[in-house]
């Protein structure tokens, strides 16, 4: 490992980038040229239940001085003790990107997204929207299909005015087309994160849409008690308030606070790489804490 350069600790970095290989529409070189364009201290690649995005930006040459971390973003089933209906997003950082149960697993939910795709579709025709799965390729440009392809074909055929008008209409959980995906258990997603040696961290806790401070706490314990390490502070969508009490549930717990930008390229236009909607600022230290666990 190298040395850190003390220089680094008031740099920003990214730890929840996107790339097309799942629904980013930037490539993982891409990715790292815009990181070191934008003289990010670190970042991480956390695509949907895929390190194919690792894994070319690991051939392609971190560029000097870029700190890098593996990732992946895994979603898993809610808790039934608590009432939350929305995916779980398990981030998972510095794994081993060969470990052979958790790629197993990985390619089992991206069957399943692949399985997804074509039930969707169907739903949509059943409303007289016509667009094709080839269609829906060619704008994933080879890329892992999801439903942001759809969305982009939705607008393209002016059935839709944005992405998140097709999401609105369409395509998000409870609208005409939207189906349902397979998903792994909580504790299944944070073991084979551990089992890759890896640090599991419960991605943007906002998103689960739980404000009693109380519950939040009991749900974070009860993810510690599975083996979770850390807890995605800095997000573009937390207010300084919420990142704060985050920030004290963190401490509190001992995990490790995280945090990125979401970064999904030209699907998410308001959010920058780095900076979020141009207020989010992660520092470097969050970065040196990750790789430090490693030598403990």
């Amino acid at each position: 490992m190298k040395r850190l350069s003390a220089y680094k600790v008031h740099v920003n970095i990214d730890l929840h980038i996107h790339t097309s290989a799942s629904d980013g529409t930037c490539s993982a070189e891409e990715i790292l040229k815009l990181a070191n364009d934008q003289k990010l201290g670190a970042i991480a690649i956390t695509d949907h239940d895929t390190m194919a995005g690792v894994k070319e930006a690991l051939a392609a040459g971190i560029p000097h001085g870029l700190g890098f971390l593996t990732g992946v973003e895994i979603s898993a089933a809610p808790l039934s003790e608590f009432p939350v209906s929305v995916t779980f997003h398990i981030l998972g950082y510095d794994i081993d990107v060969d470990h052979p149960e958790l790629n197993q697993t990985l390619f089992l939910l991206q069957n399943a997204r692949r399985n997804r795709n074509p039930k969707i579709l169907k739903k949509l025709q059943e409303m007289s929207i016509r667009i094709t799965m080839d269609e829906v390729r060619e704008a994933a440009a080879g890329d892992q299909v999801g439903r942001p392809h759809i969305a982009q074909v939705l607008v393209k055929k002016n059935y839709a005015v944005s992405i998140d008008d097709a999401f609105d209409r369409y395509l998000g959980r409870g609208k005409p087309a939207y189906v349902d995906k397979f998903r792994i258990g909580c504790h299944e997603a944070i073991s084979l994160i551990r089992k890759a040696r890896g640090l599991a961290v419960l991605a943007h806790p906002i998103l689960l849409n739980i404000f009693e401070d109380r519950m939040m706490e009991d749900l974070i314990i009860r993810l510690k008690s599975m083996g979770l390490g850390g807890l995605e502070t800095y997000y573009p969508e937390h207010s300084p308030e919420r990142t704060a009490f985050f920030a004290h549930l963190a401490s509190r717990h001992d995990l490790l606070m995280t945090g990125g930008t979401d970064f999904h390229g030209e699907l998410k236009p308001d959010v920058r790489l780095g900076e979020g909607k141009g207020d989010l600022s992660v520092p470097f230290s969050l970065f040196q804490e990750i790789i430090k666990r490693k030598w403990k």
